[in-house]
């Protein structure tokens, strides 16, 4: 959890033209917002369209992949013409949006709402406690947001998720309850799988992977007659850690809480150097790629699709292995270990951790802003800022029940590249919530298989490792001291053990260098978080 500091940011402010904030933010003869309704403001229906009877305007700050001006996109002229709202958007590049929302930030000159922004738990805590961020809850409460509230009432965890210790919501998130996904899952190569005629029946045990990946390797798995498969493959770890880990019981590759309510931070686990042990065999016996450490995802791939790789991860298998959508490359099962209570799964906590919408205190209606986020959390309005009006990407085949059909896109462009130049939420961290209905008729064979692997193979043994919770700002400062150097330790040593550059035997010292670190003391940060946020109503 980064922090944000705000003084050297204001004197680079100070230097800039004003009229760079005046081009980023709302006009400045605004005033301030109250948390009352303003007599000015427009009278707003609490339900249905349009969402005010006399049209307003609303400026929206908002990050952009570069698809398509936002004025031209259907979906955002079709919204207009539905709620009565015209956005004055002020877009600034992806790669450089940071920059410009903390320049806006510092400016004290804001937009009426920030979208898509990539508010950070300390960018909520810091700048709702400055008053430049409305807190939210009196308009979701009051029933300006009738769907979010439904999904609120019916999961209070997620919404104590979004409170800051001082009471307040200050930005709203992508919310998805049922989520199970927290990263791309491992999958094996089919064609080896029915080599050695195991498709029917995967590794269970860790013992019983090691033995698959060294078959793999002595037996020409991929039959060309030369050594050059890959049994497990991966970039610097960083895409198979959180799965392996739960081989050994951890719940995640960061800060876990466990079943007795217990926080942990897992590289100092006794489970821990197992999992390192387990990996320093593999490496020792040339099982794990010796390009880990150095490949790019790029080159990881190159080798699935040339056929010599066994076990990889990946959103989906045929993303590594090339090819179409096909059930023939099985999700990986979760081995256990020695350790009881073995396989887990770091699942998702059904909430992003990032604040995607937030209204700021110059935003003059923020009754009807509230209404303008809520249609994305209904499964109709996800739907719609998903694909589009109807006739963009789809038809109804039956409109009572919601199901859909693709229509062909333009010119033979791929579909998501062409979903871009008609709906902003592409590509960025948009708010908003769905279940799986929206898609009803869009699905195929493929997206029913992986439910069915995910709800076989990873559900049963899910448990979200660590609720979204928000530190106060002296924790912040503490915790961003701590983790600056702690975290790049971390990583450094664990290619060392992983490799053989460190021995294991040194395990003792490691330790006690991540003792003099700190690391009992951000265990200790945030098990007070983690209560704090248990004990909350």
């Amino acid at each position: 959890m980064k922090i944000y500091r705000k003084t050297g940011l204001m004197l680079l402010c100070l230097s800039m033209s004003i009229s760079i904030f005046t081009a980023c933010g709302s006009s400045s003869d605004k005033g301030t917002a109250s948390t009352e309704s303003s007599d000015t403001a427009a009278e707003v229906h609490k339900t249905g369209f349009p969402i005010v009877d006399n049209p307003i305007e609303l400026s929206i700050m908002a990050p952009d992949v570069g698809r398509q001006d936002w004025n031209k996109m259907p979906v955002i002229q079709e919204y207009e013409k539905m709620t009565n709202i015209k956005l004055k958007i002020q877009n600034a590049p992806q790669d450089s949006f940071e920059t410009k929302k903390n320049l806006v930030f510092a400016s004290g000159t804001l937009p009426d709402i920030f979208y898509a922004a990539d508010l950070k738990g300390s960018d909520q805590v810091t700048y709702g406690s400055q008053g430049l961020l409305l807190p939210l809850e009196k308009y979701i409460d009051e029933g300006y947001a009738p769907n979010l509230k439904k999904i609120l009432d019916a999961n209070p965890d997620i919404r104590k998720s979004m409170t800051t210790p001082d009471g307040h919501i200050y930005a709203l998130r992508n919310i998805q309850p049922s989520a199970v996904w927290y990263r791309g899952p491992m999958w094996y190569n089919g064609k080896f799988l029915k080599k050695f005629g195991m498709e029917n029946k995967l590794p269970q045990t860790t013992e019983e992977l090691y033995n698959y990946l060294k078959k793999v390797k002595e037996e020409d798995a991929n039959g060309n007659g030369k050594d050059d498969e890959v049994p497990l493959s991966s970039v610097k770890l960083d895409d198979l850690r959180m799965f392996f880990l739960g081989f050994w019981g951890m719940y995640n590759e960061d800060i876990y809480v466990d079943k007795e309510n217990k926080v942990h931070f897992p590289q100092a686990e006794p489970a821990y150097k197992e999992y390192l042990t387990f990996l320093n065999r593999l490496w020792n016996e040339n099982l794990l790629d010796h390009e880990t450490f150095s490949q790019t995802d790029e080159q990881k791939k190159a080798k699935g699709k040339n056929n010599q790789v066994a076990l990889f991860s990946d959103y989906f298998p045929y993303f590594t292995l090339g090819g179409e959508p096909s059930e023939d490359n099985p999700m990986m099962q979760p081995v256990s270990s020695d350790i009881a209570g073995t396989p887990v799964y770091g699942k998702h906590p059904g909430i992003n951790t990032i604040g995607g919408f937030a209204i700021s205190n110059t935003n003059p209606n923020p009754e009807a802003s509230m209404r303008w986020i809520d249609y994305q959390f209904s499964e109709e309005g996800y739907s719609f800022w998903a694909y589009g009006p109807e006739g963009t990407l789809f038809k109804y085949k039956d409109k009572a029940t919601g199901e859909k059909e693709w229509l062909p896109v333009p010119d033979g462009t791929d579909r998501e590249e062409y979903r871009g130049t008609i709906t902003p939420n592409y590509g960025i961290n948009t708010p908003g919530s769905y279940e799986n209905s929206y898609v009803l008729g869009l699905r195929t064979s493929f997206d029913d298989w992986i439910d069915k692997e995910t709800a076989t193979k990873l559900t049963p043994i899910a448990k979200a490792p660590f609720p979204s919770v928000f530190l106060t700002v002296d924790q912040q400062t503490e915790i961003k001291t701590l983790r600056s150097d702690l975290d790049k330790y971390v990583k450094e040593m664990e290619a060392k053990f992983v490799t053989g550059a460190e021995p294991l035997s040194n395990w003792d010292k490691y330790i006690a260098q991540m003792k003099k670190m700190g690391y009992e003391k951000l265990e200790s940060t945030y098990q007070q978080a983690y209560n704090t946020w248990a004990a909350s109503k």
